[in-house]
């Protein structure tokens, strides 16, 4: 035992609790920003791939500049078309002023379809399918399969439409035989939607739609074409 001056007294060296350091929660805190700083690496990562496809994007609309392609209905070839009435042996007069139950429609045309590309990269298009529509009732579907167009070409793609004794009823059956009969000349429509897609770099842009809505007329007695029109562009034949 040692006496100090100012007569406190010391016991020997101090003990092991006084010794110890005192760390508290110095781990933990360590461990959450590294948490903090792993995730904020990520968000930068992540927002630089995002910019970084931004400007890869933007760089190929500035150099592909690239344009709705053109999808046309060219040319409408008729096989044949019939409107038979209930009753086959009625005459021009009768049949006009009669008012049918049902007629009853054959229709065999070969639609003749332009595509145009007009951009540097390829398109890819969809399947289509056109509805052949007299008075808004659909009378068949003109089917076209999916294709692939290169840069800067034009394609032609042909398809038929066959429709066997289709029954128009009451009044678009009087409608039906009174303009065979009486105007020579049945009036339908062919309309549908072509999906396509960019190709860019092996890689494909979202799908653009090109709408075809046409109207043609049909004579009976010449069994022959003898309007059409496509969007406001009108051709008589």
């Amino acid at each position: 035992m040692t006496t100090r001056s100012n007569g406190e007294q010391h016991h020997g060296p101090p003990s092991y609790q006084q010794r110890r350091p005192h760390y508290g929660s110095a781990p933990y805190g360590g461990g959450s920003a590294s948490f903090r700083g792993c995730c904020c690496c990520i968000f930068l990562m992540l927002t630089f791939l995002v910019l970084l496809a931004l400007a890869v994007a933007l760089v190929v609309v500035l150099v592909v500049k690239p344009r709705k392609p053109q999808f046309d209905l060219n040319q409408v070839s008729v096989q044949y078309l019939l409107v038979t009435p209930p009753s086959s042996a009625a005459s021009a007069g009768t049949v006009a002023a009669a008012v049918p139950a049902a007629a009853y429609l054959s229709l065999n045309i070969t639609l003749l379809f332009t595509a145009v590309n007009p951009n540097k990269v390829g398109i890819r298009y969809g399947p289509t399918a056109f509805d052949v529509m007299y008075h808004g009732v659909p009378l068949g579907v003109a089917a076209v399969p999916g294709f692939e167009q290169p840069a800067h070409s034009t394609r032609l793609l042909q398809t038929r439409v066959i429709v066997d004794r289709f029954n128009v009823l009451q009044a678009d059956a009087q409608d039906l035989v009174r303009d065979a009969a009486i105007s020579d000349r049945v009036d339908l429509r062919i309309t549908g939607d072509v999906g396509a897609k960019i190709l860019v770099l092996g890689f494909s842009s979202p799908k653009v739609q090109v709408s075809v809505d046409c109207a043609i007329a049909i004579s009976p007695r010449r069994q022959s074409l003898t309007y059409k029109q496509c969007g406001v562009d009108g051709l008589s034949v």
